[in-house]
This record gives C-alpha cells, structure tokens and sequence, in this order.
C-alpha cells in the first residue's frame, strides 16, 4: 500500500500547498540490495514530494514513509566507519566536557547515538552516558563498546519513562536526528522530560540555507522527513518550553547547525551568535514563501550538468565508478534516472554495504581496495561534503591517470 500524502504541516498542522521539490519516485536511500533482493526484482519505491508550509516556513517531506521501514534491524549505516565523522565527535566530547564542567557525577546522553562513535569519548572521561538508538544492529556495536544504550524510537513517553527511573541528563545530544524523525512534536516533547533544570541540548543538521543557496537537493531523502532553518526550528522548540541560546556554523554535511538549548526558564544567556543568524536568515528570505520557489530549476540544472559528462565519458570510452555508497548519493544517480551501466562499481569501507547493490541504481558496492582492479578512468565522490577526505584517501588513482569527480553544485572534473 503506497503511502498516504502528508496534507498538513508536521509541526503546525497548516495545511500544505506549496511544492519545494518532487523527485518523483525513489527507493528507500540506505536500503541496499542483496543479490537475492536484486534478482527478485521487486524493490519497493515511494514518493519523494517536499513541500514548504506557507505558515512557518518548515520544509518536509510530503509522503510518509513509515519509520519503522527505513531504521530496522539492516539500516546499514554505520558512523564510525567515517574517520572524519569520528574526529568530529571527539572534538564535540572535548569542547563540551570543558564548557560545561562535566565530570563523573555527570549524565551525557544521546539520541539516535548509532553504534556509540559519540559517547564512547565521554566514556573514556570517566562520564556516564546513555544511548538511545532505534536500530538493533548499531546499538549491539555501541554496548560491544561498554556504551549503555537502549534500543527504541524517543518520544515523550519515552522522556517521561527515562525521568521516571533516573535518568536525567546534564547534557543531551541529537546530531542529525531531528530531521528524521516524521511526528516532530511527539520526539521535541521528550526533551524536557530528561533535561535537568539547567541542563544543555544540541542539536546538529544540515542548515536549510545551505541546501537552498548551494543546491543540495541530494540531501533530500525518505530518511529525511524536514529540512530544517533556524527560523523553523525555534518555533519547534519554544511549542515544547525549549529555547536556543547560542549557535555554531559547523562544515559537516555541506554546512549544519549546532544549536544549544535548554529549558525556557534556565540561565543560559542569549549569545550575539544567535540574534546574528536570526539576522542572516531574514535577509535571506527564508520568512518568505517566495524565496522556496524555483528550487526546482536550479535542481534541474544540475542534473544535466551531469549527464552531459556521462555522455561526454561514453562517447570517450572512459570508464565512470563512484566512491561512497551514501544515502545522498542513491538520491542523486536516481533522480539522474543512472545506473550500472554508467557507473561500473561503487566503493565504500562499510563492510555492511559491500557485496551489495545501491537501491535503485543497482550499482554493485565493493571495498575500496577494488578499484586497484577496476583502475577507472573517474572517480564520482557521492558524499561531495567529504571530498577532501576520500581525495587523500584514493590519491593512488592518479598512478593511472584517474581522476576525481564531484556533481555538485555544478559537474567538475579535480585537477
């Protein structure tokens, strides 16, 4: 049964009218394909509809899917199989540990905590954590670690049920979860249940902004039911007695937000940072319905940018294989309707994803140490946000004269 259109906001519950970007029909983004799967040949596809609420400004998917479909027992998504996503969290440990005076009295904890890529550096201090994290198979990766996580979905029962045997916290995290989370007002609800009276939260995601001015279209998945601005965000909150104080500008996923909350009556003092990206925003226009409109041409665009280089690759007979088999990256080669035959062969360091098929694109994902055999002419970095990342990793290719591609926001070839 193909899921229902959203037709009210997820937050205000306005009703929604106004088209952001249609992708069409796309397969779940981190659903890779076993060979069994791809000879059965049934692999499911949903909409991919955003709209924008004309009322506060949030954009979000238009089309459910349900969550318990996309974050089961095989969600392949590892973190600490990303170095530089491990780093940025020992650097988030580190910072947080010294603002906040945490210590071994102290209680950190995280949702959606993954396979504990986070909390493991708290525990390291000597800080209890706790994890909260929906998929079985990371969260039996995190307790391998010694991290303490419980495997379900946060929400404001969950926050009551967490309060209710102790657990309360001096400092929370939410890194890129917010946007996963399709009943927005049942998962903010949990927050102030398990936040002590002068604790933190942080949230971390991908700025809308960014997606806007550098069109990240491909940041655009089931998995993500909002995209998220300040402006949209606060709003959020403060329907849930949470408020912002400050902000950082971080570069992880093309450019996110932290933002540090706590409750409305705590004595976290407001910060220039955050009155100065409430400034930013409204010049911007993201208060107004008219600045959303014509995302689409742009996306448009882009596609064709890149298909112009795979007939240019075709016609010199040069072979076309990918690295990172992201999320970001299924959206992208789908909506350019790509496939095996344009891309030879996707690598990734995820032992979960090798051996199978990227959804959709069907395009066979092997350990890095392939492409040795495979000697591509290019190379397409999917994740562009870890471009300098994956570069260094693979400078070998040049030994044959291969070369590094990114898509975004326009097609280039790296010198």
């Amino acid at each position: 049964m193909s899921p229902q259109p959203t037709s009210r906001c997820r937050f205000c519950r306005a009703p929604l009218t106004r088209t952001f970007l249609d992708l069409g029909l796309q397969p779940l983004a981190n659903s890779y394909l076993t060979p069994e799967q791809l000879a059965a040949g049934n692999e499911p596809v949903y909409p991919l509809h955003t709209k924008v609420c004309d009322a506060c400004f949030l954009v979000q998917a238009d089309h459910e899917v349900p969550a318990e479909a996309i974050f089961d027992e095989t969600y392949a998504y590892f973190s600490s199989f990303s170095p530089g996503w491990v780093e940025h969290a020992r650097r988030y440990a580190e910072a947080m540990t010294e603002r906040f005076g945490l210590g071994p009295g102290s209680l950190v904890v995280e949702v959606a905590s993954n396979d504990g890529y986070l909390l493991k550096h708290f525990l390291a201090k000597g800080i209890p954590v706790l994890g909260i994290e929906p998929t079985a198979n990371t969260a039996e990766a995190a307790r391998a670690i010694g991290v303490r996580t419980d495997v379900v979905f946060f929400n404001a029962e969950t926050g009551k049920a967490l309060a209710a045997r102790g657990d309360r916290a001096d400092l929370m995290a939410a890194n890129n979860v917010l946007a996963h989370v399709p009943e927005l007002n049942e998962f903010v609800g949990g927050f102030r249940h398990v936040l002590k009276p002068e604790g933190v939260l942080t949230f971390e995601f991908p700025h809308l902004l960014n997606l806007i001015e550098q069109v990240q279209f491909d940041t655009i998945y089931h998995e993500h039911y909002s995209y998220l601005s300040l402006l949209s965000v606060e709003r959020i909150l403060a329907a849930h007695g949470i408020r912002a104080f400050d902000v950082e500008l971080l570069p992880t996923h093309g450019g996110s937000l932290r933002l540090f909350c706590c409750h409305i009556a705590a004595g976290h003092q407001e910060t220039d940072a955050l009155r100065s990206l409430r400034a930013t925003e409204t010049a911007a226009g993201l208060g107004r319905v008219e600045t959303y409109d014509g995302f689409a041409v742009r996306v448009e665009a882009m596609r064709e940018s890149f298909l112009a280089f795979l007939r240019q690759a075709e016609d010199d007979s040069l072979g076309v294989a990918a690295y990172g088999a992201a999320a970001k990256g299924n959206t992208f080669l789908n909506y350019c309707h790509a496939t095996r035959d344009d891309i030879l062969e996707v690598y990734d360091a995820n032992p979960a994803k090798q051996g199978r098929y990227l959804p959709g694109s069907h395009v066979p994902v092997k350990a890095p140490e392939a492409v040795r055999l495979l000697r591509p002419d290019f190379v397409l970095i999917l994740p562009w946000n870890l471009k300098d990342e994956i570069t260094k990793q693979l400078s070998f290719i040049s030994e044959w004269g291969g070369r590094f591609v990114v898509a975004s926001p326009v097609t280039l070839v790296l010198d």
